[in-house]
């Protein structure tokens, strides 16, 4: 072994980096509900899951004589945003589907929007309900 061998300092290898499956995509459940339904939902989607949940009061904008021949007479609404996991969306989109014909007075509208990206882990595991990723 020579000075050099000595002096040369072993080359680091390079760790090729991979996606954890501990991390799994998250969504965007927006919901719209009657008013006076806004905590049954809530207890529902956060019994599915949901970690974070808002709640925004809402105005139909339809005609009286409008609402009444569909059946919502009530305009008093709320928009209910909840993040999901990606891979528990279908079941509470159908369980929320469910409750919207089961329930009395329980019409309303869901979708997804899928989010493409949170800033920190802290945040991420907050959201997902994931305290080991």
């Amino acid at each position: 072994m020579g000075i050099t061998d000595i002096l040369r300092k072993p080359k680091k290898e390079k760790k090729e980096k991979t996606v954890s499956s501990d991390f799994k995509k998250l969504k965007l459940l927006v919901t719209v509900v009657n008013r006076n339904k806004t905590e049954f939902f809530i207890d529902l989607i956060g019994d599915l899951g949901a970690n974070m949940q808002a709640i925004v009061p809402a105005q139909g904008t339809a005609r009286s004589d409008m609402l009444h021949l569909l059946g919502l007479e009530d305009s008093d609404k709320s928009v209910l945003f909840s993040v999901i996991k990606e891979d528990d969306s279908e079941k509470v989109m159908h369980t929320i589907e469910d409750k919207f014909h089961s329930v009395r007075g329980g019409k309303g509208i869901a979708f997804t929007i899928p989010l493409s990206s949170v800033i920190g882990v802290a945040i991420y595991r907050f959201l997902s309900d994931n305290r080991t990723a």
